[in-house]
């Protein structure tokens, strides 16, 4: 038997097919479009999106392939905010991406309510979340709001998927609209009220291990049963495992993310963190907290597309060993801001430390070594707020591949790295959701039998080194923020 898993990103998708082993049989990916209407502002083609997920599962479903599938599950990036004609199943307006900072004025509006909204929803007031966004398309497109869906990024896939016959997310995906009340675990009218919402607009919430309905509009794989629905850093958790209660993993994709499964009672984060709903091993809905990093990969996707520093983001390992350290330059890439732990919406990306000794590789390690320093804050940050000691660190994603960043990721942190032999975590987790609804897998204990490590990275660096890295990294910050 496999498990199909749709893994929906911000610059693609990657359709994984899993057998029982948990082991990938086959894979496809498509990138789409980066839509900048304006600085700071990022969209998505909402039919580009589901396109690329058309051809991804056209290239691996082969008709042998298709009739063993158990079950799909769907990943997908969060907060990205979708809204269509209910009827016709026409997005009124391109998605407005997780990353976009349009609404930081109407989030200044809601700042004296924050107390309010954080205590609720576990989150800061944010251009990050989807409240703002649905509340800016509206605007955009007259103020009505009749015959209309909202979605994130899972439920127009369901949507599409099913011929419109879903309209649901999940409990992972609403906690992260800034509308969803994560201690009654439902939609929370206040807060609807707040940003003159109506709840008509909102996806019912299933659990993430769920019946979402039967595909019905792609042929390759009609007639089966989408079993499974997280936000993409909660799939990952799942995919690693961390089941038990200060159990943390670290994704490292367009952005970073960290999170820490914090067990069945939420920690109300003073650190800059996010308090936030995860899955724990049954299926059900969890607590935790997750530091999340705007800018991590698609810092060197800009050094590649922007800068033309690099053909492909794979030489980025080999510039960064060509240098023995970054010769004093920082990278703080605060295109969009500053996420977890500082939430600093006018913050600004700098090159700090630049003399005429500085050279391409030079930053081009200062921008892999940036992705460390913001996971070093953001551990930090966990580690006070739950008085948890973190041993080591699971690791996964796109860019947990680069060994040198792997390596100062241990040394800038001083503990253990550990990356599995599948890093897809994410795409596995939607598989091992969707796989246990099916019975492919039969209790969440199954899935320890499938973890495999590829190799644990140990510090190696001097506690003075560090101490004078970390030291620079913070007088760079520092000037991030007065820019």
């Amino acid at each position: 038997m496999y498990v199909l898993a749709i893994d929906q990103g911000t610059t693609g998708t990657t359709t994984v097919l899993y057998e029982e082993s948990g082991a990938p049989v086959a894979k496809a990916y498509r990138e789409f479009r980066q839509i900048f209407p304006k600085p700071g502002w990022v969209e998505h083609d909402p039919l580009e999106i589901w396109k690329t997920v058309q051809e991804t599962v056209a290239e691996i479903c082969t008709p042998e392939r298709a009739k063993r599938i158990a079950a799909l599950g769907i990943t997908n990036q969060r907060e990205t905010t979708v809204m269509w004609d209910k009827k016709t199943g026409t997005p009124v307006h391109n998605a407005i991406v997780w990353q976009c900072r349009r609404t930081a004025d109407q989030c200044a509006r809601l700042k004296q309510h924050e107390p309010f909204i954080r205590e609720r929803t576990g989150l800061p007031v944010d251009a990050y979340f989807s409240g703002t966004k649905i509340q800016w398309i509206l605007d955009a497109i007259g103020g009505y709001q009749e015959g209309l869906l909202f979605g994130t990024i899972d439920t127009w896939l369901v949507w599409k998927l099913t011929g419109g016959k879903t309209h649901a997310t999940d409990f992972t995906n609403a906690s992260r609209t800034m509308l969803f009340n994560i201690h009654a675990k439902k939609w929370d009218q206040e807060l609807c009220d707040l940003m003159n919402i109506f709840p008509a607009l909102l996806p019912q919430v299933k659990k993430s291990i769920d019946d979402y309905g039967i595909v019905e509009s792609l042929p390759q794989i009609r007639g089966a049963p989408v079993f499974g629905v997280a936000g993409d850093q909660q799939a990952a958790l799942f995919g690693q495992t961390c089941f038990e209660k200060g159990s943390i993993k670290n994704t490292y994709g367009t952005g970073c993310f960290a999170v820490m499964n914090t067990g069945d009672v939420p920690v109300h984060s003073t650190k800059g963190l996010i308090t936030t709903l995860a899955v724990n091993g049954k299926g059900n809905p969890c607590y935790a907290l997750e530091g999340s990093i705007f800018i991590a990969g698609a810092a060197i996707q800009w050094l590649r597309d922007e800068l033309k520093l690099l053909n492909t983001a794979s030489e980025s390992e080999a510039a960064a060993r060509a240098v023995e350290n970054t010769n004093g330059v920082y990278l703080v890439p605060a295109f969009v801001g500053l996420g977890a732990p500082h939430w600093n919406m006018e913050a600004r990306g700098i090159l700090a430390g630049l003399t005429r000794g500085a050279n391409r590789n030079h930053i081009i390690r200062a921008a892999l070594e940036s992705m460390a320093y913001q996971t070093l804050d953001v551990l930090e940050a966990m580690e006070r707020e739950t008085a948890i000691a973190v041993k080591s660190l699971a690791v996964d994603g796109g860019a947990s591949a680069n060994d040198f960043l792997m390596q100062f990721q241990a040394d800038i942190l001083g503990k253990s790295v550990v990356r599995p032999t599948v890093i897809e975590s994410t795409s596995l987790g939607a598989a091992y959701l969707a796989g246990l609804k099916a019975g492919v897998w039969k209790t969440h204990e199954a899935l320890f039998a499938h973890k495999s490590i590829d190799r644990v990275f140990v510090p190696a660096m001097k506690n003075r080194t560090r101490a004078a890295l970390v030291s620079g990294w913070r007088r760079a910050l520092r000037q991030a923020v007065t820019v």
